[in-house]
């Protein structure tokens, strides 16, 4: 069995929203509310849901990119959130990120060379004449010609520029990297070749991926597990085949039922949802999903559901409905 590598427990991140007079705060933004779980060595495990669910500011809370309201971050057996700026420096050669927008993550007065020598710098792990040569050596373990370290980031296509940005993540011999949104700003063709580039360095460089996404078709392509997040909450957690195959919450089946069928003439039930995504400063009480729920009840208005196994389906698979035994009886 593989090791855990990271335990995420009752993590929640909260934005002030300050008014009045006096500038006090009145409300807070609930973007991440209570979540947990966990990620073992060499696994790949995604979080999905729709925009402004909470999972680019979970992944962002994990790494300390952004300071976490309450709950605990184990990596790799020691709790990030007590780490002080000193100790976190350290440990963070072990943790990277791949941005979404591959040319805003990249400075646009750096060559190629100096961004990726920036971490080796930082870190003090190479020897500074040898630094250019590891950045050579990262370029083309992305599949990036030698001769392109000294060209600036404008000079690439979306796709070469996400191949630097995959590159200085790969520059510390980190254990996990946290995918944000890793390939949604790509067309869809390069898409699928940086998709296989991350399936082959995982398997080349022994790495554990936090994948990030809206596509369930990307996610079903990397992941080994899934985690449905709606409204700063998981709703669902299981091993990729049983959640695309036996999903148990009514979010997470209309998810599915909106990916596109590639076979033409073929027809799929589209599940529609009514009403829009609530907001997380002022979330429903209750399930928070009930506002959209065709199957909700007046329990699901006054109870927070907690995550249940789902005995039915493999081991690990969870489900956060009050009805999912009703709902999916077959």
């Amino acid at each position: 069995m593989s090791k855990e590598l990271l335990r995420v427990t009752n993590l929640k991140k909260y934005y002030p929203i300050k008014g009045g007079f006096l500038g006090q705060t009145v409300n807070h933004v609930k973007a991440v509310d209570d979540i947990s779980f966990a990620v073992n060595e060499g696994e790949t495990v995604s979080i999905v849901g729709e925009s402004g669910c909470g999972k680019s500011t979970a992944g962002r809370t994990i790494l300390r990119l952004e300071e976490p309201t309450a709950g605990t971050v184990y990596f790799d057996g020691v709790d990030l959130t007590t780490l002080s700026n000193k100790q976190l420096r350290k440990t963070r050669k072990n943790m990277q990120i791949i941005f979404q927008d591959p040319f805003a993550s990249l400075n646009p007065r750096q060559t190629v060379a100096q961004i990726l020598q920036e971490a080796l710098h930082i870190q003090n792990i190479v020897p500074r004449e040898e630094r250019k040569a590891r950045a050579i050596e990262l370029l083309e373990t992305v599949g990036l010609a030698s001769h392109q370290v000294d060209r600036y980031p404008h000079e690439f296509s979306g796709g070469q520029r996400q191949r630097v940005g995959i590159a200085r993540a790969l520059s510390l011999n980190p254990k996990l990297i946290i995918c944000d949104e890793a390939v949604s700003a790509l067309d869809v063709s390069i898409r699928a070749q940086i998709l296989n580039l991350l399936k082959n360095l995982q398997k080349d460089y022994k790495l554990t991926y936090l994948f990030i996404s809206h596509d369930l078709g990307v996610v079903r392509h990397i992941s080994d597990r899934v985690i449905v997040m709606y409204l700063g909450r998981i709703v669902e957690v299981a091993d990729k085949k049983t959640l695309f195959d036996h999903a148990k919450h009514p979010y997470t089946s209309a998810l599915l039922s909106a990916i596109p069928v590639p076979k033409p003439g073929r027809e799929k039930k589209r599940i529609v949802l009514t009403g829009d995504v609530p907001s997380a400063i002022d979330p429903p009480e209750g399930c928070r999903f009930h506002t959209r729920c065709p199957f909700a009840a007046e329990k699901c208005m006054e109870d927070m559901p907690k995550l249940r196994p789902v005995p039915q389906t493999a081991p690990g698979h969870y489900s956060a409905c009050h009805f999912f035994e009703e709902i999916y009886k077959d």
